[in-house]
């Protein structure tokens, strides 16, 4: 293979150690986005949506997001990024960072709209402010899916670069030396 092409590989373990770091984030994006619910079971805005459940999915959001920007910001100062793959995966954790700090916003607009809500006393006001805070909860957890997505999407960049490694040997082989052939002893003569 050719030289160029190993010297841009990105070593096994970082990249098996950034697919678990990927992997966890995204399963966490998941669960929130599958266990965060605004509506009753009914399928409706609670009479007197909880406030503070509402702004817990705010500051949730806020650090997964902080999680997804801080991983971003870590790839991105290692020369692994500067990698053909790695500009890839790179641009995966861009638009997972851009995605995941668009959630939080939805979720307090949420919180603050279950407040006005209290407030509330014409139906036609009430209506309006309950599909709004469908609608902004929902986004909300749009995008912390398409976080994860796009987590996903990096995952699987790094999972067909690890492919690529399969070609060259591994450092420890590289590095053991090939038994030396036993030299000639003078009673075999």
């Amino acid at each position: 293979m050719n030289p160029e092409v190993q010297h841009e590989l990105i070593p096994r373990d970082d990249t098996f150690h950034l697919i678990a770091a990927l992997d966890d984030i995204e399963a966490k994006l998941l669960d929130a986005a599958q266990q965060w619910q605004l509506l009753d079971g009914t399928g409706h805005v609670p009479a007197a949506p909880p406030y503070a459940e509402l702004i817990q999915h705010a500051a949730d959001a806020q650090s997964l997001a902080h999680d997804v920007v801080q991983l971003t910001a870590d790839f991105a100062q290692t020369a692994h990024s500067t990698k053909r793959d790695g500009s890839a995966v790179l641009a995966r954790l861009s638009t997972a960072s851009t995605m995941s700090c668009f959630a939080a916003p939805y979720f307090a607009e949420t919180a603050e709209t279950a407040l006005s809500l209290r407030r509330s006393s014409r139906p036609a006001d009430r209506q309006h402010l309950e599909n709004r805070m469908v609608i902004d909860h929902a986004t909300g957890r749009a995008y912390l899916r398409r976080t994860s997505e796009s987590l996903r999407e990096a995952a699987k960049e790094l999972g067909n670069h690890l492919d690529i490694h399969r070609f060259f040997p591994t450092a420890t082989q590289r590095e053991i030396p090939a038994p030396s052939l036993p030299k000639p002893s003078a009673r075999h003569r």
